[in-house]
């Protein structure tokens, strides 16, 4: 890298875990971001900015109104423009560092497509919202080799850690899937300040992870509540001996069968089939406080404020009427239902 270019590094490689060796390591650096939205955003500003060579991105969602308390490269031009939020941040990004290259993917990211977005990457990092793909990246990273930052944030709680194989467990010797309680920032907000820490805590990490100053890694699945004042630590030295993913090298995520998806010729609906059940009294009491719903004893009807509707059926059946756009079925059923 040529000294001038280094010059807007100055003050980064003054700070001597870096200095202009850990500079250099980082413009030959190649990343995957997956989900531009809170989280994402803070990340690819962050790794934009510290110089980091390749910068991929990858969404599926557009930008919304909604989104501008938090998701931190997207402003009012973008929601009038109905722009994607890989395009809008690869715009912003490329304002901010011409010297990094920035690839952006409006994509769901699948079991298909991921294998060629992880192309010549060094690490990937969690910018997503729900747990299914959490445990698709999980598992895939797993099985190539590439490390994992895994980040959460709702509410005013959030999570990370920095999974890297061969090296420390992974996810799934933390948590299991089906544990998740349906909570989104949809359902039960969120504020900005817990989505910059937990990013910051991803980037910090993985910053570690590519200048190769592996010692100074942290170690732990860090968990706080910010407006509470809670902190946990817990350490990432044993793995969960059953784990099918980094024990048993099996990576369910790989071979499961994804929630069934059809399209309903004709009525403008998305059929989303999941394996669990809904037990429908629980979910009205989640969706009543964001929604008008009607609760029946054989289904229950959300009115969402984007204009569709959710219809939940308690055999695990969801319709999202008012569009035939699977993507868009999926954003809307990972907002309000979570996964």
């Amino acid at each position: 890298m040529e000294q001038d270019k280094l010059e807007r590094y100055s003050r980064q490689m003054r700070f001597s875990p870096i200095g202009e060796k850990g500079q250099k390591e980082l413009a030959g650096k190649s990343v995957l971001i997956v989900g531009v939205g809170a989280l994402g955003t803070v990340l690819a500003n962050h790794l934009v900015r510290a110089g980091v060579g390749l910068v991929r991105l990858a969404d599926r969602d557009y930008v919304e109104m909604s989104n501008l308390q938090r998701q931190m490269l997207f402003d009012e031009k973008d929601v009038n423009e109905s722009l994607p939020k890989a395009v809008a941040a690869e715009q912003k990004l490329k304002a901010i560092n011409s010297a990094v290259k920035i690839e952006a993917y409006v994509t769901d990211v699948t079991m298909d497509n991921l294998p060629s977005l992880l192309e010549g990457i060094d690490i990937v990092l969690d910018g997503t919202d729900n747990f299914r793909t959490r445990f698709l990246l999980n598992d895939m990273c797993f099985k190539y080799g590439i490390p994992f930052a895994y980040g959460g944030a709702v509410s005013s709680r959030g999570m990370s850690a920095l999974f890297i194989p061969g090296k420390t467990p992974c996810l799934r010797c933390f948590i299991n899937p089906g544990e998740g309680t349906g909570q989104t920032c949809d359902t039960i907000g969120v504020i900005s300040p817990v989505v910059d820490i937990v990013a910051s805590y991803q980037v910090v990490e993985v910053l570690k992870y590519l200048v190769g100053d592996e010692s100074s890694l942290r170690g732990t699945l860090r968990s706080f509540d910010i407006w509470k004042n809670h902190q946990f630590e817990l350490k990432m030295d044993k793995a969960k001996p059953s784990c099918p993913t980094c024990q048993k090298h099996e990576y369910p995520a790989l071979v499961e069968e994804e929630d069934h998806v059809t399209t309903l010729c004709g009525r403008e609906t998305v059929q989303i089939q999941r394996k669990e059940e809904f037990d429908l009294n629980v979910w009205a009491k989640k969706l009543e406080s964001i929604s008008e719903i009607k609760l029946t004893p054989f289904l229950l009807r959300v009115h969402l404020h984007e204009g569709e509707k959710l219809v939940l059926f308690p055999d695990g059946r969801v319709l999202v009427q008012g569009t035939e756009d699977i993507s868009r079925a999926k954003t809307l059923y990972s907002k309000y239902i979570g996964g």
